[in-house]
């Protein structure tokens, strides 16, 4: 059994004689799997801020996206034993360890502490002869300067995620009684971020990264430049299902100026996909340059610039905002 020190306080030492032990190590066909180490546990921790593990079932385990599938080749496990782990690391299945999770509340929730961990598991991988081709650097940490950052953080207000997060942990203490308050709210707290974390890249790959409203591409190099992108609910997280705010139909990409004035209902999109804007807006726009050159036509665009392979945002969700957020504004004079 291992203690919570043997992940959060890893040695790159031992980190390398766990991979070699890996790299020695026989694929399983049948019969019980070895035991995870510590870095294989680790490896599928760093994993969730990329793959919602709920999406795969039995039956759907080997259409896992990256990097699920190269986690299990290296491990010599199938898919669906890594999507396991993952499950059992945010408490998705009640028979996990209560040090694993102990472990997630910590690094999900103290994401520096995270890549700090990542990095010396990836040079002990480096180390024993593990290229980029065994094991990609999937999040991008590998230099000392690079930061891990959560996307669209921004969206989430301390409040909104603690009053969910109340209702949700009665749930887990009645089930999980090895488990106390301040472990259990903060794996909780934390996976409503991962949870945002991973909706914000979906949203931004499926839009191309750049802003559905005016075109404005942003390299994705660099978490500075991502930045000046923000990918966010149209009906808000506060007020969405558990399954509405992890819908990446549930979200549009924008600049931080469009994304504002979407926010704030001074456009809003209907079912059609064109983009409306309020009347005293597009008067501005008329005569003043400065409102022009932000909400004329161009730069901002008729109708939403989607990619032909992305999914268009769900009619409920523009019907929302349209009823909610867009109408109210209307509603409110001018000031």
């Amino acid at each position: 059994m291992h203690a919570v020190d043997d992940y959060l306080a890893i040695r790159p030492a031992d980190a390398r004689a766990q991979w070699r032990s890996i790299l020695a190590r026989s694929p399983v066909t049948s019969g019980r799997q070895v035991p995870f180490t510590p870095v294989e546990t680790l490896g599928c921790l760093a994993a969730s801020l990329l793959v919602n593990h709920r999406r795969y079932g039995g039956s759907t385990a080997h259409r896992a996206a990256e990097p699920v599938p190269t986690l299990a080749r290296l491990f010599s496990r199938p898919n669906s034993s890594v999507l396991a782990k993952m499950a059992n690391l945010d408490g998705s299945r009640r028979n996990g360890a209560r040090h694993e999770l102990e472990v997630s509340a910590e690094l999900l929730g103290t994401p520096g502490r995270l890549a700090i961990v990542y990095r010396i598991l990836l040079l002990a991988a480096r180390d024993v002869g593990l290229g980029p081709d065994a094991l990609p650097d999937f999040l991008d940490l590998g230099s000392e300067d690079a930061e891990l950052l959560l996307m669209g953080q921004d969206e989430l207000a301390t409040v909104d995620i603690e009053n969910a997060v109340r209702s949700s942990s009665r749930d887990w203490l009645d089930t999980r009684l090895d488990l106390d308050d301040r472990i259990t709210e903060r794996l909780l707290m934390a996976a409503a971020r991962v949870g945002q974390h991973r909706f914000a890249n979906e949203v931004l790959r499926a839009h191309g990264h750049r802003c559905v409203f005016c075109g404005l591409a942003v390299s994705t190099a660099g978490g500075r430049a991502k930045r000046m992108l923000i990918a966010s609910h149209i009906k808000p997280w506060r007020v969405s299902t558990n399954a509405e705010r992890l819908d990446p139909r549930n979200g549009l990409t924008a600049c931080p100026t469009h994304d504002a004035a979407f926010d704030s209902g001074l456009i809003t999109v209907n079912g059609g996909l064109h983009v409306h804007v309020k009347r005293s807006l597009q008067a501005a726009a008329e005569t003043d340059p400065a409102t022009r050159a932000v909400f004329g036509r161009p730069p901002l665009a008729n109708c939403l610039l989607l990619l032909p392979t992305a999914a268009p945002p769900r009619e409920r969700y523009l019907t929302w905002h349209h009823q909610n957020i867009y109408r109210e504004a209307l509603a409110k004079p001018s000031s």
